[in-house]
């Protein structure tokens, strides 16, 4: 596994795309669980605040450094020379590309009926020969018993190596360490990678990616929702590294 190191109490993985795809194509040949997740500046605060976050994402194997910020961070804090994040959205095409070369079938789950459709039909048209297992919308609502057992036995013998979750920072972290050891298939959190493939919403451009600044451009689409959000979590987190400095 990536070595671990501490960010503000938060366990983040000092990776690449190419590793973290090698180890996916491994687990998943092997049928061996694995959870996965890229956490940006929100997640970093959200789980350095929150206690019972915290211990979500510390039972994760991988916590990459989706932001730019984080990975700043972290090459500051731990003298680690990462030349680049791993955002979820693009690792979400890194994996799909390494599961056309390894014939590994994936499955979507996340967002709205919409949004799931329009992600497949992205998918299949960027990786033709990519096998799409399986693909259901989130029900915006904790599942019965019933219905987290035939979720379960749906995405075990679907035949994916990889299973997509697209729930949004937390739910879908608290989504994968709770079944990290129901599901055969590896998990990987992808957060609003299902919005930004499936057309639905557009990436900020490439200049305000690589200023850290995706989050304002995000924040411009949507202010009523994500303002407050990332200026509470922006200010808590510059708040951290004063103090750590």
């Amino acid at each position: 596994m990536p070595t671990q190191f501490r960010l503000f109490g938060v366990p983040i993985s000092s990776t690449s795309y190419a590793e973290t795809a090698r180890l996916v194509a491994e687990k998943a040949h092997a049928r061996a669980p694995l959870c996965i997740s890229s956490l940006a500046v929100h997640g970093l605060v959200t789980a350095a605040r929150e206690a019972e976050f915290r211990r979500v994402v510390e039972d994760f194997d991988v916590l990459a450094p989706d932001g730019h910020p984080v990975r700043w961070l972290l090459n500051r804090m731990h003298k680690q020379k990462l030349s680049d994040r791993v955002c979820g959205t693009d690792l979400m095409l890194a994996l799909c590309a390494m599961c056309v070369v390894e014939g590994i079938g994936i499955y979507l789950y996340g967002s709205t009926p919409a949004v799931n459709a329009a992600l497949c039909r992205s998918l299949a048209s960027s990786f033709p020969t990519l096998k799409i297992c399986g693909a259901e919308p989130s029900l915006f609502r904790p599942l019965t018993e019933a219905e987290d057992r035939e979720l379960i036995a749906r995405i075990n013998s679907s035949g994916a190596g990889v299973v997509f979750l697209g729930l949004g920072c937390p739910l879908q972290e608290k989504f994968a360490q709770a079944h990290r050891h129901s599901f055969t298939p590896v998990q990987v959190c992808v957060g609003a990678a299902f919005d930004f493939l499936s057309g639905n919403k557009r990436r900020a451009p490439r200049w305000m990616q690589t200023r850290g600044l995706e989050w304002l451009h995000r924040a411009l689409q949507e202010p009523r929702r994500l303002t407050w959000r990332y200026l509470s979590t922006n200010t808590n987190f510059l708040w951290m590294l004063i103090w750590h400095l």
